[in-house]
């Protein structure tokens, strides 16, 4: 049986903001106060593994015993089926170290184009959720979305590759859905259903 979270505090261990946001919002109804890991001046630590379960264990892991809080952490990431996966748990390392992901958007279309004439465009987005408490027990759960990439970029919302990934049933990008719809359908979503299923959900969590 998963561990259940006691306490009504999570660390959130992320330096990006609109992850944050995001998470924060998919948590608003069980009224749980959250914090980055960032403004607790918590250091990113080296996602050294090579899934995005190992590293959404290593970053969970680090901020719990850095804040002596449980810590939730989310790695995630774009994989398309052309570029055998890629940019997959390298999404964030494409944008570069100032996370230019216009930049790593564009580097995803270079990739594809040059395998022309036939485009394959399928890809989807995973999510790893690990949920870790000081003493290093850590609960992971996973969540995917299939669908496409297309060009150029539509939409200012949501973050990341957004713009460019249409789900499969959908005509909208992430980019140009409503937020609500998205929180709805992500893969994102699909892994907080089963965090919130195993470990927040119900009396005492």
């Amino acid at each position: 049986m998963a561990r259940r979270l006691a306490g009504r505090r999570l660390v959130i261990a992320t330096h990006n903001r609109g992850k944050l946001a995001e998470i924060a919002a998919l948590l608003a109804p069980l009224a749980i106060a959250v914090v980055a890991a960032g403004d607790l001046g918590l250091p990113e630590p080296a996602e050294t593994g090579r899934t995005f379960a190992e590293n959404a264990r290593l970053k969970a892991l680090a901020a719990a015993r850095g804040a002596r809080l449980p810590a939730l952490a989310d790695d995630s990431g774009l994989e398309v089926a052309a570029l055998a996966g890629r940019p997959g748990i390298e999404s964030a390392r494409w944008a570069g170290p100032a996370r230019d992901f216009a930049a790593a958007m564009r580097r995803v279309e270079e990739a594809l184009r040059a395998l022309a004439p036939a485009l394959d465009r399928r890809a989807r987005f995973v999510c790893a959720l690990a949920l870790a408490w000081p003493d290093g027990h850590v609960e992971p759960f996973e969540g995917r979305i299939e669908g496409r990439v297309v060009w150029p970029p539509r939409g200012g919302r949501g973050f990341g590759y957004d713009p460019i990934f249409v789900p499969e049933g959908y005509e909208e990008t992430f980019g140009e859905m409503d937020p609500a719809m998205k929180h709805a359908i992500s893969h994102r979503a699909a892994a907080f259903r089963k965090l919130i299923s195993a470990c927040l959900a119900g009396e005492g969590a």
